[in-house]
């Protein structure tokens, strides 16, 4: 019997070493230009693998009690915060409610839409092509010598359309501003126009519908947020690489990182992706019908999700978006996705031509910022000059939607500058041992 006991410790322990050798070999094979990815994270995506027990720290008890303030204070069922330092994840948890009717609390795991976010995707994408020679961001859009010159955009209203570039685009110079409305939320519009049913919207109409009007100004005159500009950008992304946008983003750049989890959403309250939270609207928000006659609220008929896409589309965990920060992020000790000169053109209005891009702002001391809003979400993002960023997702809207982030940074700020001790801990590579190693290291790991 003693005998069959140490073999048996024997064999924990070679399979133990199998385990760490399998992870380490296959984590060796990754391209340098990203961070290490193990084979582990391809089995189980990184929010899944912690909880919300993995964050109990008494010193971020005042961070809990400011974004649970918030929630009281402005009537939101729940958030998911995650807080990343030196290129650490090192806090993420989930506060109130990922479903208030289930009872449901919310956990790392759980999706959000990130709104505008999706915008620091799609330019960091676009960026990236250009470093790998498939575009330049001075490369002409439209126009037989364009990158989008299928014969659905030769059909424009006004010659400078010619003149606009990928990089007018990515900072927002692209000649269009709001006075008439946001055209990718101008879906009944375009349906009546061009005679299709609402639900057949898609991109393609959007754009083709829209270069039939005249620019609101000279390209790269002037700088107006554009929803529209990045949903161009969708398209580029997909002329040249000949792939889908979303297929293409998730299997070249979030996937090398060992991000999952980051996709396209879905419009309506039956189509949730799995672990993907439910979204409220304020009580007197307005109502929509939609397909076999039903009435939703916004957060589920208002916007079209799917079309808004590269501008707008995107759902996701704050612990993958950080994944996602830390990558891009001149100041981690690993080697960066982008180059410094990308980092550059995309955070300094200087350089990138009067607006940042994908970022919704920076400032002169090396803070960077996205924000994102829509009907039943509030998202943002903080890359701070002190090796630390963080993210906060909201479920639910708010009367006072654009003081939130002003609400969030304050009370982020306050607690983190505070913070007397941190952990050590590296939750993006904290994991269980495979199944097929179960059950014989489970304890000892």
């Amino acid at each position: 019997m003693r005998l069959l006991g140490a073999t048996s410790v024997v064999l924990k322990v070679v399979l133990l070493f199998v385990f760490f050798f399998w992870d380490l070999s296959i984590s060796s094979s990754v391209d340098n230009s990203t961070h290490r990815v193990f084979r582990s994270e391809q089995i189980q995506p990184i929010p899944n693998r912690i909880n919300n027990e993995l964050s109990n720290f008494e010193n971020f008890e005042h961070l809990e009690a400011g974004i649970a303030s918030l929630l009281g204070k402005f009537d939101i069922k729940g958030a998911s915060v995650a807080v990343a330092k030196d290129g650490k994840l090192i806090y993420a948890r989930g506060i109130g409610y990922a479903n208030i009717e289930a009872e449901e609390p919310v956990e790392p795991k759980h999706l959000f839409r990130i709104a505008s976010v999706s915008k620091l995707i799609t330019a960091t994408t676009v960026m990236k092509m250009a470093e790998l020679g498939m575009l330049t961001i001075d490369d002409k859009v439209f126009g037989k010598d364009g990158i989008l010159n299928d014969s659905v955009y030769l059909d424009y209203a006004d010659k400078r359309i010619e003149k606009i570039t990928v990089r007018h685009l990515l900072n927002h110079s692209g000649g269009w501003n709001s006075r008439f409305g946001d055209p990718m939320i101008r879906h009944h519009i375009i349906s009546r126009d061009l005679k299709i049913d609402i639900n057949d919207v898609k991109v393609p109409h959007i754009i083709s519908h829209t270069l039939r009007q005249k620019l609101h100004f000279e390209p790269g005159s002037r700088t107006s947020y554009s929803n529209l500009g990045y949903a161009i950008l969708g398209e580029i992304i997909e002329a040249v690489s000949g792939k889908n946008y979303e297929h293409y983003i998730r299997e070249e750049i979030l996937l090398p990182l060992g991000i999952q989890e980051m996709r396209i959403g879905r419009n309506y309250l039956w189509e949730r992706f799995e672990n993907e939270v439910k979204y409220y609207d304020l009580a007197d928000s307005q109502r929509f019908q939609v397909q076999n006659n039903q009435v939703v609220p916004k957060a589920y008929g208002g916007n079209n999700i799917e079309t808004l896409g590269a501008a707008g589309g995107w759902i996701a965990s704050p612990a993958e978006i950080l994944k996602l920060v830390v990558a891009i992020d001149s100041l981690n000790s690993a080697p960066s996705l982008l180059s410094p000169e990308s980092i550059r053109i995309m955070t300094d209005p200087r350089l990138s031509g009067g607006h940042t891009i994908g970022w919704a702002g920076t400032d002169n001391n090396g803070n960077w910022w996205r924000t994102g809003s829509l009907a039943g979400t509030s998202a943002l993002v903080m890359r701070q000059n002190d090796g630390i960023s963080w993210a906060v997702l909201f479920n639910s809207s708010t009367y006072r939607g654009t003081n939130i982030p002003r609400e969030i940074t304050r009370e982020m700020k306050t607690a983190l500058n505070n913070m007397e001790q941190w952990p050590e801990h590296d939750l993006f590579y904290h994991f269980e041992p495979p199944p097929f190693l179960y059950p014989e290291i489970a304890r000892l790991h």
